[in-house]
């Protein structure tokens, strides 16, 4: 089938855009589907379309147009009209291209537990390569806290003297909807010591956010909390794993029987080369179906290599951008030519600490701001 955007190119010209904004589109009660969109228009006119927090779609003037009709419910028919009106195009190739693009963004729907950040490319377009006017994602740590044991190099609480409230984090959420941030990720530390965790995820859902839970999943583990926590419309969740602990794998069980995205993460350590292989075949024995991997150091790339291939073999998505313990040493980084590679921290996503400092992403030097104190546009700049 012609690439539909390549087609909508070669018969329409430039014309004004329309208005910037955030657009959201909530399938109705009655359809079993039960999907989302959301599409931020840019200044220039082009687009992002976000699929259930599952898909990334870029879209050039016309296509963005297309997907806002969409977006809006506006039947093929009179889209095909204006279209035509608009364009001087003839309406029944207006309305196979819209129709068409439709049934694909449908397709993406009811694929099943697609990754939060997969790019599918109607048009091929470097990720994180266009001029963005807010980024994708905002990984907030809501806490630098640590369960009792946990190794205090994961959470650098020296950085911060408090945490943000419950009303303060809500206000974080309402501004970074405002600017047009569809999607954050709880991490830490350990977000579900944060007792408003749950009431977080909710407002967050009633924002109409995509939402993740990255989390080392012990809490999980109990039946009751994890309920509580799906009821609050959480979309996907990552869980660190430490092999060693039999609740974590009680918690994985108990995740990959629910209806929710989950990828485990492990970094490899000179700890674990013995055993990572048999973690990630017990991995895929249980039914998790993503795993992200991350290496403690470069020596390690070619133990890393070898992880990566046998994911692939049990048949492991690899989940390579969502928010994982300091390390730049992932899979991407070992095929990705260098002067090819583009950063998604800082552009694609940002990493809000427990007091609200704005850095480019976890670990990183250079606070770029307060996003409760200090205007957006400052922070983006």
């Amino acid at each position: 089938m012609t690439n539909i955007l390549d087609s909508i190119r070669s018969i329409f010209q430039r014309n004004e855009p329309i208005p910037p904004g955030l657009y959201s589109f909530y399938a109705p009660q009655d359809d079993p589907r039960n999907y989302r969109m959301h599409l931020r228009i840019e200044q220039d006119g082009s687009g992002i379309l976000i699929v259930n927090a599952s898909t990334v779609l870029h879209l050039n003037e016309t296509a963005a147009e297309f997907a806002y009709y969409l977006v809006k419910n506006v039947p093929a028919e009179k889209v095909a009209v204006r279209m035509a009106e608009r364009y001087r195009v003839e309406p029944e190739r207006a309305f196979n291209d819209y129709r068409n693009l439709g049934e694909r963004v449908l397709t993406l729907v009811e694929m099943p537990d697609l990754d939060p950040v997969t790019f599918l490319d109607f048009s091929r377009t470097t990720p994180y390569s266009g001029k963005l006017s807010a980024p994708y994602r905002l990984d907030c740590a809501l806490t630098y806290r640590l369960p009792e044991g946990d190794d205090p190099s994961f959470a650098p609480s020296e950085r911060v003297m408090r945490e943000l409230s419950t009303d303060e984090w809500k206000r974080v959420f309402d501004k970074a909807w405002q600017v047009g941030v569809p999607h954050v990720v709880f991490t830490g530390g350990e977000p579900t010591l944060r007792d408003d965790l749950l009431e977080l995820s909710a407002y967050g859902e009633k924002l109409g956010m995509v939402t993740g839970l990255h989390t080392n999943g012990l809490r999980l583990a109990q039946p009751s909390y994890l309920i509580d926590l799906l009821q609050t419309g959480l979309d996907h969740l990552i869980i660190l794993l430490q092999p060693e602990n039999d609740t974590v794998w009680r918690a994985i069980q108990n995740v990959v029987e629910e209806d929710i995205f989950t990828a485990v993460h492990l970094t490899l350590t000179p700890d674990n080369l013995d055993s990572y292989a048999g973690n990630l075949r017990r991995l895929a024995e249980t039914g998790v179906h993503a795993v992200s991997l991350t290496a403690s150091s470069i020596e390690l790339n070619p133990q890393l290599e070898a992880a990566r291939a046998l994911a692939a073999e049990l048949n492991l998505e690899l989940v390579w951008d969502l928010p994982v313990p300091y390390s730049t040493h992932n899979p991407v980084h070992l095929e990705v030519p260098e002067d090819e590679l583009v950063e998604g921290a800082g552009r694609a996503w940002l990493y809000i600490e427990p007091d609200g400092d704005v850095l480019p992403s976890q670990g990183a030097e250079g606070v770029m701001g307060n996003i409760l104190n200090d205007p957006w546009k400052n922070i983006w700049s």
